[in-house]
């Protein structure tokens, strides 16, 4: 699937097969948040990936915001380390393996983990160190056979994009 057409069809499932996802593919979903750039090449981050299902389980027990990852046969857990921008670089490694598991047909899901006793509660079951920032459990799964509406509506191209300067909605 080409980049463009990825970004374009792209949509959060939170309904997922059991099927498992093969290693391969697991590889290269972690390889491209490696690959992902950061704020001064600092890379501060570190991608603890989830296959065991009780694990999985006790994931969807304790996020409120996200009980599905507990079906996901597959999660990464996404961590930083004293980064200048965390959130920002977290979130480009996030959109990396979003892209690279949409294109080989996996759907995936991001869990906002918000609240402070179940941050840590996921730390303590994935022994991430204290000091580290947990952003997210990003659940990975083939879409189950539950229909979907057709897209997700968008804010007209013309009404989100400025020419030169704010306010300026007209081409130049």
């Amino acid at each position: 699937m080409e980049v463009y057409q990825a970004i374009r069809s792209r949509r959060t499932v939170r309904d997922y097969k059991p099927d498992p996802i093969p290693q391969e593919l697991i590889k290269k979903i972690l390889q491209c948040a490696r690959w992902s750039p950061s704020s001064s090449n600092t890379q501060k981050w570190s991608f603890i990936a989830i296959q065991n299902l009780d694990t999985l389980s006790e994931l969807g027990n304790i996020c409120k915001q996200g009980p599905f990852v507990g079906q996901a046969p597959f999660a990464v857990a996404v961590v930083m380390d004293d980064a200048p921008r965390p959130q920002l670089d977290a979130g480009r490694a996030i959109q990396s393996m979003e892209l690279m598991a949409w294109s080989e047909g996996v759907g995936m899901c991001f869990v906002g983990v918000r609240e402070q006793d179940q941050i840590v509660a996921v730390k303590a079951l994935l022994n991430i160190p204290e000091k580290m920032d947990l952003i997210t459990v990003l659940a990975f799964g083939y879409r189950a056979d539950i229909p979907k509406p057709p897209g997700t509506p968008r804010v007209p191209f013309n009404e989100i994009v400025h020419w030169d300067r704010f306010g300026e909605m007209t081409q130049p």
